[in-house]
């Protein structure tokens, strides 16, 4: 009898397993409710991704700040609420698909120079976003012949944000929730996997280890951490976080340039400072030069002065400031003038930077700042208007998410286009401290406006896709001329290959890709479209739109086409489709194409 009153008073005291619905009603649903234009993804959404990934959000990733008030059992409760499966899957989708010969530990990928390749964020350091004709492998002859050869899933993501580097025939490419790949760049076989503590959006940067011989691959996740990984196996040389603050991500791809990788940190801390209570705001954007030989950090700048306590709002909460200027995209090397080049976005607390929606030269050996050029000011977007947080009148948020792009006009004088979220783009002088030459303005313009996160050139013409997605009529694409900034052709929105909806829409917001002849640009809307240089023509199109038989078969398909753009090498299309916020269609594609 007495065993009985042990057992159910042991029961009694046993504490109550935490309630993952409510505790997402109580701390998140605020957020991600699924409200039409919420950047945070909806329950929908997040229902999509496997309970290990949202734990490593809460975690590791982007919501770790919310995730840290949280206890261990009520993270994993929330985990498995919104994702509808219990703890234990494959987070990999290596199970199968994986080459009949990998690589065998130490061995080396052949020599890149032998065959063409794609190592970065773009073909080259300038950022051009152009691949030449030898490299390219395909002409504009034969692109109305390019056909799907496969398709590779992406396990547990809503998004697939990681533009495809080639190298060495392979593909390396990352993916949401963390899982890095390389896979054989004609088949599409896996050779190896790897995972990183956060979603891995950037590209990956390929070259030579220095100091040893191979390759290797380097990338930055939503953690604000930095990797150096082996090319031919896999295996971690190091790695290294880059900032503490607790909403700091690694957005831009590194950009690397001999024994040095240039890495951008931005943060999500603007979107936290719309929270009740919360301080806002401290983050500071900077750039990093890494030894690429052991991560060591050759040099940081940071882009914002230290924040200082400038008092307290009316609900009592601690203001700081200044903070903000990230830089979210890719930096660019001069090596003429030993400069690198970042856009960096808008100040988040008040006192407005100068340097904040810039364009910003750094001494490539010392991190000084040399020149500013800023081309927007006063734009203070972190405290929103409403708020309980401040009082300011919230600024337009007219970051520069589009990397500078250096090239050189017909008479040889270079020139830096730099494309911004106002919808206007600038041709500037980096022998005059970026004193504009022309502007030509292409959208309308707005948080998610303009010109979003790419464009390109070559050697006549500027190419801006629009995104001006809260629009009543977004998207459409602008020729311009190098030399001039004067309109060549406008490509209008063409009709919608989505069903309608919340996110199908025309809006352009991933970056462009030019080979000789023709320009690529994929649309919201999950269209691939190529376009004649001459005259913005479309002459082949692909309708990413509906679920792919995958090599790895995980269950795919495609959706809105944002941030990354195609990578295009020795004769292959690589393409990214899906994104799951801001706007757009969730997807969790890579799709390979090849001539017919």
């Amino acid at each position: 009898m007495n065993a009985v009153f042990l057992l159910v008073g042991l029961a009694l005291a046993a504490p109550q397993a935490p309630d993952g619905a409510a505790i997402f009603a109580r701390d998140c649903a605020s957020c991600h409710d699924g409200v039409p234009g919420s950047r945070a993804p909806g329950p929908d959404i997040l229902n999509r991704r496997s309970p290990e990934a949202i734990l490593s959000a809460l975690t590791a990733g982007g919501m770790r700040p919310q995730g840290g008030r949280l206890s261990g059992a009520e993270r994993r409760a929330v985990a498995e609420h919104l994702s509808g499966k219990a703890f234990g899957s494959d987070i990999t989708g290596a199970t199968i698909g994986t080459c009949a010969a990998p690589s065998p530990t130490g061995a080396s990928l052949p020599n890149p120079a032998s065959s063409p390749s794609w190592a970065g964020w773009s073909p080259s350091v300038t950022n051009t976003r152009f691949q030449p004709a030898s490299q390219a492998g395909l002409t504009a002859e034969q692109v109305p012949n390019l056909s799907l050869k496969w398709a590779f899933g992406f396990p547990d993501a809503t998004s697939a944000w990681s533009q495809p580097t080639v190298a060495s025939g392979r593909v390396f490419v990352g993916s949401q929730n963390g899982t890095v790949y390389s896979l054989d760049a004609k088949s599409g076989c896996i050779y190896w996997t790897f995972t990183a503590k956060s979603g891995v959006r950037t590209a990956l940067s390929f070259g030579p280890r220095e100091g040893a011989s191979g390759y290797a691959v380097y990338f930055g996740d939503t953690g604000a951490n930095v990797y150096a990984l082996d090319a031919a196996t896999g295996r971690e040389l190091w790695s290294r976080k880059l900032d503490e603050h607790p909403y700091a991500r690694i957005t831009g791809s590194p950009t690397l340039y001999q024994d040095h990788l240039y890495v951008p940190v931005s943060s999500m801390e603007e979107t936290a400072a719309s929270q009740q209570g919360y301080e806002c705001c401290t983050f500071r954007g900077s750039l990093n030069a890494l030894d690429v030989r052991t991560g060591a950090v050759v040099w940081n700048t940071y882009t914002a002065a230290e924040p200082k306590a400038v008092g307290k709002n009316a609900a009592g909460v601690a203001l700081w400031g200044p903070s903000g200027v990230g830089i979210w995209s890719a930096p660019t090397i001069d090596v003429k003038r030993g400069l690198v080049y970042a856009g960096t976005g808008n100040t988040y607390s008040a006192p407005a930077q100068p340097t904040a929606d810039a364009i910003v030269a750094f001494d490539m050996k010392s991190g000084a700042i040399t020149w500013i050029r800023q081309l927007t000011a006063g734009d203070v977007f972190g405290c929103r208007a409403g708020s309980a947080n401040c009082g300011e009148k919230a600024g337009p948020d007219f970051d520069l998410g589009t990397p500078p792009m250096l090239t050189t006009l017909p008479d040889g004088r270079d020139v830096i286009i730099a494309a911004q979220k106002s919808g206007n783009a600038f041709a500037i002088d980096p022998d005059k401290e970026g004193a504009q030459l022309w502007q030509y303005h292409a959208g309308e313009g707005s948080i998610w406006g303009g010109i979003q996160w790419g464009a390109a050139v070559d050697g006549d013409r500027v190419y801006l896709p629009v995104s001006d997605i809260r629009t009543p009529k977004p998207g459409g694409l602008h020729a311009v001329a190098l030399t001039t900034g004067e309109r060549a052709w406008y490509a209008p929105p063409p009709p919608l290959k989505c069903v309608g909806g919340a996110g199908c829409s025309a809006a352009l917001i991933s970056a462009p890709t030019l080979i000789p002849g023709v320009l690529f640009s994929g649309s919201n809307d999950g269209a691939l479209r190529a376009h004649s240089t001459k005259d913005g023509s479309v002459i082949w199109e692909f309708d990413t739109n509906r679920e792919f038989e995958t090599l790895n078969g995980v269950r795919a398909g495609g959706g809105a086409i944002q941030g990354p753009g195609p990578t295009i090498v020795g004769g292959m299309l690589y393409l990214n489709s899906g994104y799951g916020d801001h706007l757009g269609r969730p997807g969790n594609v890579l799709l390979a194409f090849e001539v017919q």
